[in-house]
């Protein structure tokens, strides 16, 4: 089919960049459109499906996550028919063979490692959201697919706006040949930026005469802000969060919905439709109401009557029809796909969001706002970027129904206009690459084709290209501190002697008195820390300094079971105390400068707290009664210098130019030398680290595997072949236990339990409860994290990032569903081990935990049925249409 064909279909005309980039695949080259959110990038990719089916190829359509790939395969069965589109995710798979197929990345990924047969007759691959390809935790798959696609696939690759898209289209090209890059950065819907301060909405910018955009704040603004922030400094005058029922009834008035309200809380998205509700914000009519109504029996009808309540299902029916709901990923599928469905159709007009929804999914609103402008990154809470911040403001402005979208920022004390600006005009999103080669990918690499040609493969990755480039600019510093060296050297003469060698003995020397500074200091950290772990329940020490020096009674060591300190893990010990001043708590190592000596030892009763002052009490008192002497004062002792240290000093005093009456004057010359000098050799160091950096890592890899048994002589052996088949974080921890006998002997829901301890992870510190479910799943466990516990010594050993540890707080839950318990008491037993997660996130690990069970079904182990026993209810439910 022409490109003529296929424009006309479309009831509107093509914008320039979609033409031009139609025009480059049909000439036979490879794209990467980056452009805004809601410009229509998916038009070249549907023009990729109608290349491929008119040559009689296959197109795959791949996505970031599981829920845009259920939407884009209902839009493309709708405009192709079911008989030519297929799905496949982790949860579906539908018609497998057909000529288009909607997919996840990692879908792809893993057929190109496996060679599959699907791949016969690609020809077109269309890269959905591939900005994608930064993200910390899943962007390495993306290179993957990329770098291992056969050369005669030709890829379409749709990027929202990133400011580096011309090294990335340099990229494509030196990894697929001809490639277009085709960039656009017009929206296709202006947008307003605003500011609402308590329910008073105020543009961000003024306007000149002519009606042109200014950059500079509104006057009107500013002034209000500095009438009010005056206001709030007077006695019994503060600030208060507004009333998000009054927010949302603010931007009705100025017909500013449908709305999407970010929030960056779970509960606070859940919250806020509770709050609409109470308070009786109602945005739908009765007619409105019928069809909400109608929508929601026909979801929910698969779902069972008992589980309704643990699912927050009367809650979420109430908020809909009102008109409002929230949207994240703690909330079951079913709930999800009802709230996108309904407010596509206009039903639901106010949608509290965390920024899950901005990935892609189809939700485009009239107006978004924003609560804060700073979120939880999963380490911290941190600033929102400028490249964030578009992202979620790219779902304001609905194309061919809005003239212009609104993005408005709730103002708190804490928020600056002029922050706010920056972040609405900064235009510079760069893509950075996250690729690092991990276990599963080292096999299947040099199973396919060798080490060598391996790692030259892995060097050709976006990462190292953006390392390599990098390197430039280190390089020009080096050769401007060379003419600056030179320069220096000048400085240097002297007519007593070599000048440079002297500065170079007066450095050395400092450096090793450094160096034993540090050793000195290591060695009393490492006496602290054996000198604590060595303490038992009921010894008596005594805290040499700080607030609670004096003596103390030991309640517990604060030392994990079985686990060994480390002054550089972040692991000292910290032991809960009672002191003789009858206070209690734990101590960190800044109370002890140097390590404890156990003067003494009480019996502590089996129920004693430290918080009960009556406790304190009569620990206190049991302390005293010791009568042991008064601390001796602390004296400190010289150590002898070491024989290094006394041959520098000896050969500094002799050396001729140490009689120099210019001596200092030379020296600080000779300082800017050494620190140009030192500084170079760093710069170097960086640039030898970053070129070829990512096939060191590689080899290291190898390195390891081979160790373990893997590889050998750059083939994979039968445990390598396992591992290839591993598509986990943890894939070698999976291996290892299956490979060892770990995981023998356990019944399908005790492996279910113990499969989840390499797959869940928690979103807060819990706390674990001793009971497991059975002693064989205690001893798995065990199993499991002493093979965790090898495999990170030897990643220690040579440089490697450590796999994570394996985490207890779903053992329990998981568990109680795979032996066939009811939803609420599956979720019930999330609170006892102090992972208490919603419905969805209960649901969201049972299926990552099938997903690995049934990558695990050729194993000697009970798999399949443990999937089976997994795969029921609510997890078993696939909502597409």
């Amino acid at each position: 089919m022409s490109f003529a064909q296929f424009r006309g279909q479309f009831s509107f005309a093509l914008d320039d960049f979609q033409v031009t980039a139609c025009q480059a695949l049909q000439d036979g080259y490879a794209v990467l459109v980056c452009a805004p959110t809601g410009s229509g990038k998916t038009v070249v990719g549907e023009f990729a499906v109608h290349l491929a089916l008119a040559a009689g190829e296959k197109c795959f359509y791949t996505t970031p996550i599981k829920a845009l790939s259920n939407q884009k395969y209902n839009d493309l069965v709708a405009r192709f028919g079911a008989d030519r589109v297929g799905l496949l995710t982790g949860d579906n798979s539908v018609n497998g063979n057909a000529p288009i197929v909607v997919m996840t990345t990692e879908v792809l990924r893993n057929m190109l490692y496996v060679g599959s047969d699907a791949l016969a007759g690609l020809g077109y691959v269309v890269m959905d959201e591939v900005h994608y390809l930064g993200d910390r935790f899943r962007g390495a798959v993306w290179e993957e697919v990329i770098i291992h696609l056969p050369a005669a696939v030709r890829l379409v690759s749709l990027s929202a706006t990133v400011s580096n898209a011309e090294e990335f289209g340099e990229w494509l090209i030196s990894v697929r040949g001809h490639t277009k890059v085709v960039v656009h950065e017009q929206r296709p819907v202006p947008l307003s930026q605003h500011l609402l301060v308590g329910t008073r909405l105020f543009d961000l910018f003024g306007t000149q005469s002519d009606g042109a955009a200014k950059t500079t704040l509104d006057p009107a603004l500013m002034r209000y802000l500095n009438d009010r922030v005056q206001q709030q400094r007077r006695p019994s005058r503060g600030w208060r969060p507004p009333y998000r029922p009054d927010v949302i009834t603010a931007l009705d008035n100025d017909g500013l919905l449908p709305v999407i309200t970010f929030i960056f809380s779970r509960a606070g998205c859940d919250a806020a439709v509770q709050q609409c509700v109470r308070s009786g914000l109602r945005l739908t009519n009765e007619s409105e109401q019928a069809r909400i109504e109608a929508v929601i029996e026909a979801r929910i009808a698969s779902v069972a009557a008992e589980d309704l309540d643990v699912l927050g299902y009367w809650d979420w029916r109430a908020g809909l029809l009102r008109g409002t709901a929230a949207h994240h990923a703690g909330m079951v599928p079913v709930f999800k796909q009802t709230v996108e469905e309904l407010f596509v159709q206009g039903l639901v007009r106010a949608v509290f969001a965390t920024e899950t929804l901005a990935l892609g999914i189809n939700m485009p609103a009239r107006t978004v706002v924003l609560e804060r402008l700073t979120k939880f990154n999963g380490q911290s809470h941190a600033d929102l970027t400028a490249g964030e911040y578009t992202q979620l403001t790219g779902r304001a402005g609905r194309r061919g129904i809005d003239v212009e979208g609104h993005a408005v920022v709730l103002w708190t004390p804490e928020v600056e206009p002029g922050r706010v600006a920056g972040l609405a005009s900064t235009r510079t999103y760069p893509l950075r690459s996250s690729f690092r080669p991990s276990y599963n990918m080292a096999v299947n690499l040099v199973g396919q084709m060798g080490q060598v040609a391996a790692r030259e493969l892995l060097e050709s990755s976006f990462a190292q290209f953006q390392a390599d480039r990098g390197t430039h600019g280190i390089a020009a510093q080096i050769r401007r501190n060379a003419i600056a060296l030179a320069e220096h050297k000048k400085q240097l003469i002297c007519d007593r002697g070599d000048f440079t060698e002297y500065a170079a003995l007066r450095r050395k020397l400092g450096d090793r008195e450094a160096q034993l500074s540090r050793e000195k200091a290591r060695t009393r950290t490492v006496d602290v820390i054996q000198s604590l772990e060595a303490l038992t329940v009921g010894d008596v020490i005594r805290v040499p300094s700080g607030r609670r020096a004096g003596l103390a009674v030991v309640l517990d060591p604060g030392v994990p079971p079985g686990k060994r300190a480390d002054p550089h893990s972040g692991t000292d010990p910290r032991p809960l105390v009672v002191t003789e001043a009858r206070w209690g708590g734990r101590l960190s190592m800044v109370d002890f400068p140097t390590a404890v000596d156990v003067l003494g030892h009480v019996r502590i009763p089996k129920q004693v707290s430290y918080r009960s002052p009556q406790d304190r009490r009569d620990l206190a008192a049991r302390v005293r009664e010791l009568n042991l002497p008064p601390a001796e004062p602390v004296t400190r002792r010289g150590g002898a210098d070491d024989d290094e240290l006394v041959r520098l000093r000896t050969a500094l005093r002799t050396h001729p130019c140490h009689a120099c009456p210019d001596r200092e004057l030379h020296a600080r010359w000779g300082e800017r030398y050494t620190r140009l000098v030192k500084e170079n050799d760093g710069l170097q160091h960086r640039i030898d680290g970053r070129t070829g950096s990512l096939g060191r890592t590689f080899d290291r890899i190898c390195e390891l595997l081979q160790r373990r048994g893997y590889l050998a002589e750059e083939r994979t052996t039968p445990a390598g072949r396992q591992l290839a088949r591993i598509w986990s974080e943890s894939d070698l921890v999976v291996a290892e236990c299956l490979r060892t006998g770990a995981w023998d002997g356990l019944s399908s829901p005790e492996l279910a339990a113990v499969v989840s301890s390499v797959v869940y992870e928690p979103r807060r510190e819990e706390y674990l409860v001793e009971r497991m479910p059975s002693a064989e799943v205690h001893r798995a466990l065990a199993a499991t994290r002493a093979v965790w516990a090898q495999i990170v010594a030897q990643e220690d050993d040579l440089g490697l990032p450590k796999t994570r540890e394996p985490q207890l707080g779903f053992v329990w839950p998981v568990f109680r569903w795979a032996s066939g318990s009811r939803l609420d008491t599956a979720i019930a037993a999330t609170v006892e081990t102090g992972a208490e997660m919603p419905a969805g996130d209960f649901i969201r690990w049972c299926k990552q935990i099938l997903d690995l069970l049934e990558q695990l079904a050729a194993a000697p182990i009970p798999a399949r049925a443990a999937a089976q026993a997994i795969r029921r209810g609510v997890v078993a439910q696939n909502v597409m249409s």
